[in-house]
């Protein structure tokens, strides 16, 4: 298979929860060689939903990564894809996945266009500017309209999409695609599943809307290159198809533009020509800037490295998944080559880690490889203490990538295991998920002898039970979903005194500190340069070394331990910046322990003079319903304290977007269902944090009291 750099496509699939997504990528396997026969995700055979719980619900979970190759203009390429989850409460999946990638294909629904989690997708994909195309999928499906979608991704995104192709019929009427660049038209023989792909002439009837829609294609290609611009005004058929595809490959690596492209993967319509955009349009690794990172012995210190197979060795993890042959480390290789075998370094962690083997994935298929370089995406095994978002590297030559920032969790659920040999077990089972997924959280509440694990949604926690239960066969009762609220203060303290004291015979205990306490964001602290990290910006301005330098740090300890576990009801305080501003300190009696207690001490005692306010998750709600019930869904929404933002039409339907406290969402979908007979569908992904009212924090401190 090809190694040239310029031969390899990096991509990811992504999209809204049920846009195609994993239909596409198996279709692309089959056409790549990769399957032999197709697999269906409505009968559980996909290849990519290769986890039990994602045939039985129809959904991706993890994100799955394959490689395969694609002939193309008489070249062969190399394509290695990801195929990410749609459903929010993995989120996560695609964060990591999008990370790593340098192009990605957002599929959408012919019918419904730009949906809810299309946007989140987008928008992530911009955080780490990759380069997209999109893909109008379904056009098979009753009520499609392919100018509709199109146009939903101009309104909704504020994207710059440039159709390619045009559909010819659509609903039961689709028949092929027509390609605007070359004015042809691409039917696909279903005997063999869409594999033979016949070329004709554009059937008569449509020759005048494909002129229409190339002519936007020359427009719009031709603002992208100034030269192309000139040459447009002076004589429009001057300009060749080639230049055309240059300058939208040109645009779509810069951001300014996203083929667009449309079929049916179900019906076999569009997927090779879909193949051939990726290599005609996305960039190979060498297209992308050189990856950027740090010194490890010095933060502030920039450092890049090129995608060169000879420059030093740095690759990023971005998913671990364990295995019965040993845990397979998902890696992205940026620069150098790494021989199986060698020895790495992980500079978050300073350990030293063996590649044992390397493996280039098909889903959960293998093949094993003696070398890898540069751009290329592999599977690991042998790495014992490296987690997503870890850099491994050449360790003379040291750097650390840019680390991905991972939600908090918003929702939590107790488990308790049933005999001492299943706590043994579910201890490192959590801690085997905690490697897996980021976005999972658990911790053990001592006073109560529960262990609490946490995550981004109903499914989450769900999907993690049945992991613990299911695959790993530990016996556990499980309590109800709770909400993950946090605490924040609603003024300002000035000189808030931590005192600690206490004499014992002998040597004694001392440190005392003065702490300023107010209110802050992320915003701030950037604006400011402070490290904001579990969102607490800590600052030390005492002068005439009132405490000693080295117990500095123990106070931040004090204060950081003690915002973790709260203050009024138990949950983390987050939001704050605690300026340590004076102390004292005794020659004999200071010590560590002293001042972490004198940190904890001054926190509580600021809090409590600045008043708290509990904090709760708020989250964005997007609904889909007929008119007839318009009326039932927005009434419930507001008996759940939710704010409509927005109602619009589209088609049909009314799409309302509403944001409502997590706690008032539990069960909405069974919900939902009885107030619109089913035919109302919903999205939800988390907001923000937001004070809850007065009376609503009295009984949540009550119940946890």
């Amino acid at each position: 298979m090809a190694t040239d750099l310029s031969h390899i496509r990096n991509i990811g699939i992504c999209a809204h929860i049920d846009a195609g997504k994993t239909t596409v990528t198996e279709r692309i396997l089959y056409y790549t060689g990769k399957n032999y026969k197709l697999g269906e995700v409505h009968e559980g055979t996909a290849t990519m939903d290769f986890l039990q719980e994602e045939q039985e619900r129809g959904i991706t979970i993890q994100s799955a990564a394959t490689t395969c190759p694609w002939t193309h203009k008489g070249k062969e390429y190399k394509v290695n894809l990801i195929d990410t989850p749609g459903h929010v409460d993995f989120t996560i999946e695609v964060e990591r996945s999008l990370r790593v990638l340098d192009g990605a294909v957002a599929v959408f629904d012919g019918k419904e266009g730009v949906e809810a989690q299309s946007e989140t997708v987008w928008r992530q994909a911009e955080r780490y500017h990759v380069p997209r195309m999109c893909f109008i999928n379904k056009m098979d499906k009753l009520g499609a309209d392919f100018e509709f979608s199109y146009n939903s991704i101009i309104k909704r995104l504020g994207a710059n999409p440039i159709a390619v192709q045009y559909p010819i019929g659509h609903g039961n009427d689709l028949k092929g695609i027509i390609d605007l660049l070359t004015m042809k038209a691409y039917f696909f023989e279903q005997e063999d599943l869409g594999a033979t792909v016949i070329e004709k002439d554009i059937p008569e009837e449509m020759v005048e809307k494909a002129q229409e829609w190339r002519h936007i294609l020359i427009e719009k290609a031709v603002e992208l290159d100034d030269d192309l611009m000139e040459r447009y005004l002076e004589d429009e058929s001057s300009i060749s198809d080639d230049e055309i595809r240059k300058a939208l490959r040109k645009g779509t690596i810069a951001e300014e533009c996203q083929p667009v492209f449309c079929g049916s993967a179900l019906k076999n319509i569009g997927v090779q020509r879909l193949l051939d955009g990726v290599i005609d349009y996305l960039p190979s690794p060498s297209e992308v800037p050189e990856v950027q990172g740090t010194d490890p012995k010095d933060p502030d210190k920039k450092l890049s490295r090129p995608h060169d197979d000879s420059a030093p060795f740095s690759a990023l993890v971005f998913k671990v998944v364990s295995d019965t042959h040993g845990d397979l480390t998902y890696a992205r290789v940026y620069s150098g080559t790494l021989e199986k075998g060698s020895r790495v370094l992980n500079p978050v962690n300073g350990k030293r880690e063996i590649a044992s083997r390397i493996f280039e994935m098909h889903a959960k298929d293998r093949q094993a490889l003696d070398s890898v370089g540069a751009g290329n995406i592999v599977a690991l095994v042998g790495i014992k203490n490296s987690i997503t978002g870890d850099t491994l590297c050449d360790p003379n030559n040291p750097i650390v990538l840019e680390r991905m920032a991972f939600p908090e969790p918003v929702i939590s659920m107790s488990i308790e295991p049933k005999t001492a040999d299943d706590k043994k077990k579910l201890t490192e089972a959590l801690v085997t998920i905690r490697r897996e997924d980021p976005s999972f959280r658990s911790e053990y509440n001592e006073e109560t002898g529960q262990t609490i694990i946490a995550g981004m949604g109903e499914l989450h926690l769900e999907i993690i039970k049945n992991k613990i239960t299911r695959d790993m066969k530990i016996n556990v009762e499980v309590g109800k979903p709770r909400v993950s609220y946090r605490e924040a203060i609603s003024g300002s303290c000035m000189g808030a005194r931590g005192l600690f004291k206490k004499q014992t015979g002998g040597r004694g205990q001392f440190g005392d500190c003065t702490i300023n306490l107010e209110p802050f964001t992320a915003e701030q602290a950037e604006a400011e340069g402070l490290k904001f990290d579990d969102n607490i910006a800590f600052v030390n301005e005492v002068v005439g070394g009132a405490i000693p330098k080295e117990f500095i740090p123990s106070v931040e300890v004090g204060v950081r331990q003690t915002a973790k576990s709260g203050i009024t009801a138990g949950y983390p305080l987050i939001n704050i910046k605690v300026t340590l501003v004076d102390g004292k300190s005794h020659d004999v009696d200071s010590s560590q322990v002293a001042f972490e207690q004198a940190g904890r001490l001054a926190l509580i005692e600021a809090v409590n003079k600045a008043g708290s306010v509990l904090l709760e998750p708020i989250m964005k709600v997007v609904i889909t319903t007929p008119e007839e019930y318009l009326g039932n869904v927005t009434g419930d929404l507001s008996s759940r304290r939710g704010m409509i933002m927005d109602t619009e039409d589209r088609g049909m339907v009314k799409v309302i977007h509403a944001e409502v406290p997590l706690s008032e969402m539990f069960g909405y979908t069974t919900t939902l269902r009885g107030l619109s007979q089913g035919r109302a569908a919903s999205a939800m992904e988390f907001c923000k944090y937001a004070p809850m009212p007065r009376n609503l924090q009295e009984e949540v401190i009550a119940a946890g009291a």
